[in-house]
C-alpha cells in the first residue's frame, strides 16, 4: 500500500510526522492487505476557521480495488488526534464498503443458483 502525504502551508512537515502518519494508517488498514492500492493523506490546520471539534484536520482517501475512492476526514485539537480519528473512520468505511461488495457478489451467486 502506497501512502502519499500532502500538507498545506500551515503544517510543518518533518520525518517524525511522516513516520507517525505511515504507522497509524498502516496499522489501521493492515487487515485489508493488497485490496488497498493507495492512501492519500491531506493534513491542514484551519487557524482561520475555529471549529468546536478542533482546528486540525486530516482527510484520508483510499483507493480500493474494485471500488470508487473512499474518503473520510476528522477534526481534532491536535494533528495526531485528527490522524488517529481519520484512520479509524477510514478502517470502518473500507470494512463497510468491502462488506457491501461481498454481499452483492454473494447475492448474485444465490440468484443464479435459484434460476437453475
Amino acid at each position: 500500500m502506497q501512502i502519499i502525504i500532502h500538507a498545506d502551508k500551515t503544517i510543518e512537515r518533518h520525518a517524525g510526522l511522516d513516520e507517525h502518519v505511515q504507522t497509524v494508517v498502516k496499522n489501521a488498514l493492515q487487515r485489508f492487505g493488497e485490496q488497498i492500492n493507495r492512501v492519500e493523506v491531506h493534513l491542514s490546520d484551519n487557524l482561520v476557521q475555529k471549529s468546536a471539534d478542533g482546528d486540525n484536520r486530516c482527510m484520508l482517501e483510499a483507493r480500493v480495488t474494485g471500488l470508487q475512492p473512499i474518503a473520510v476526514s476528522d477534526h481534532a485539537a491536535t494533528l495526531h488526534q485528527a490522524i488517529g480519528g481519520a484512520a479509524e473512520k477510514l478502517k470502518r468505511a473500507v470494512d463497510s464498503a468491502l462488506g457491501r461488495l461481498q454481499d452483492k457478489r454473494h447475492s448474485g451467486v444465490a440468484i443464479e443458483a435459484d434460476a437453475e
